[in-house]
C-alpha cells in the first residue's frame, strides 16, 4: 500500500485566521497554489481557504475588501487525511466529494497536503511507466546483443 506520507507535499504554505484576503491572494499568486490551510500558532488546522473562496469574497465595489480576515471566509469544517492512510483512499475521497485537496494531519497538526494536481502527476508517471513497459515488451534483443558480441554464422 502506498501511503499519503510517501507522496504528499510536506510543510505546505499556510496562513492564520487573522491574515487577510489580500495575504491569501498574494500567497496564491506568488507560490502558484490554489489551497491554503489555516492554522493556529501550534500548527493545528483551523480551516482552509481555496482559490474559489478568494474569488467569491472578492468584490471590486467594496473599498476595504482586502482587509477581510480569513476567519470570515475560510471553510471551517475541513476533511483531512492522515499520513498513514492509503493513496487510493485519498483519491477516492477527493473524487467522490469533488474536493481539490486534503490537508494531511498527524497528531492534529498540519504536516502536508495532497491535491488533485498531485494525482494528475501520479497518473502521468504511471502512464509513462506503462508505455516504457510496453516498449520493452516489443523489443526482443538477440541473445548475443546482451553480451555486446557479434553474431556468429554457422557453416553447414
Amino acid at each position: 500500500m502506498i501511503t499519503i506520507e510517501e507522496l504528499m507535499t510536506t510543510n505546505p504554505y499556510s496562513l492564520t485566521e487573522t491574515d487577510t484576503l489580500e495575504d491569501a491572494r498574494k500567497m496564491m499568486t506568488e507560490k502558484n497554489i490554489r489551497h491554503i490551510p489555516i492554522t493556529d500558532q501550534d500548527n493545528k488546522l483551523q480551516g482552509l481557504v481555496t482559490q474559489r473562496d478568494i474569488l467569491q469574497a472578492t468584490n471590486p465595489a467594496a473599498p476595504q475588501q482586502d482587509a477581510v480576515k480569513l476567519a470570515d471566509i475560510m471553510i471551517k469544517h475541513v476533511s483531512v487525511i492522515h499520513t498513514t492512510d492509503s493513496l487510493r483512499q485519498a483519491a477516492l475521497f477527493l473524487q467522490s466529494h469533488k474536493y481539490g485537496c486534503l490537508p494531511v494531519v498527524s497528531d492534529d497538526r498540519l504536516v502536508g497536503i495532497i491535491t488533485d494536481s498531485d494525482f494528475i502527476t501520479i497518473a502521468i508517471n504511471l502512464l509513462e511507466q506503462v508505455e516504457l513497459a510496453e516498449e520493452a515488451d516489443d523489443y526482443e534483443p538477440d541473445a548475443m546483443d546482451d553480451f555486446g558480441m557479434p553474431e556468429i554464422e554457422e557453416e553447414l
